[in-house]
């Protein structure tokens, strides 16, 4: 079964996009972030055609999240409790009684003076206290987590250390939520290997390889095990024809679930 996260960065303004990595790529199940979409408009029916059920947490001009899944998807939950006011940044269905999948759309945090820095830790904290009281089995945690884990997960590496992504309140805070039991798929496979999953429009960031790893699929012990490979699709952070790109790429895990 092949899963896969990508912030969209504005569904709508990308759905032929999408439309053309999905049926290149078949992925069972994505989890969408920033789709800037609320939920009365979401292209229900146009996903349906192309073989998925969608749920969706939307709102309208910023944030939201959907699951498109080609498997019976049952929606658990919508949001964080007390983190409302922050927007649509969580969404968890369990697909077709085997595993429970979530995305989430963390808070950026704009910038260390900014109230939404503190607002970011205090979301955190409540993502890692709402996923303790989760379920057992297999579960998995995907989506556009706004914090830089380690200084190899960044083009500047150390020197971007203590700034917004990067600092050691944030790490603290991801890697609480780690400490509760989840893998990083894709470090999991590839320990040493420097690699971004978002890229700035501007100054030509990725064509000098000026990024960051941003986006990950986080699973329960166990999934690791399952786990084929992991893989950052580059090739669908590029243009196409007239196309332009989410300024993330679409990550995906092929899992023998």
């Amino acid at each position: 079964m092949r899963i896969a996260t990508w912030n969209v960065n504005g569904l709508r303004a990308r759905l032929e996009y999408i439309t053309k990595w999905l049926e290149d790529k078949q992925p069972d199940v994505v989890g969408f972030q920033e789709l800037k979409t609320p939920d009365d408009v979401f292209p229900i029916d146009h996903f349906k055609e192309l073989g998925y059920e969608a749920l969706v947490h939307g709102q309208k001009s910023w944030n939201g999240v959907a699951i498109l899944s080609k498997h019976p998807a049952e929606l658990v939950h919508t949001g964080l409790k007390g983190q409302s006011d922050v927007g649509s940044r969580l969404i968890t269905a369990d697909i077709d009684g085997k595993f429970e999948f979530t995305t989430v759309y963390c808070p950026n945090g704009k910038n260390l003076e900014h109230a939404d820095y503190a607002g970011k830790l205090g979301w955190y904290d409540s993502l890692t206290k709402q996923w303790q009281s989760g379920k057992n089995g297999p579960r998995i945690i995907c989506g556009d987590f706004n914090i830089v884990p380690e200084p190899i997960d960044g083009w500047k590496g150390e020197a971007a250390d203590g700034g917004i992504f990067h600092t050691k309140e944030e790490r603290a805070r991801l890697q609480s939520l780690m400490d509760t039991g989840l893998t990083d798929l894709y470090r999991h496979f590839y320990p040493d290997e420097q690699a971004f999953t978002w890229w700035d429009y501007r100054g030509g960031s990725f064509h000098r390889k000026h990024g960051l790893r941003i986006d990950f699929i986080l699973a329960t012990e166990g999934v690791d095990a399952l786990t084929k490979d992991v893989v950052i699709d580059r090739d669908y952070r590029r243009k196409i024809d007239e196309l332009t790109p989410s300024d993330h790429a679409p990550v995906y895990a092929d899992i023998d679930f």
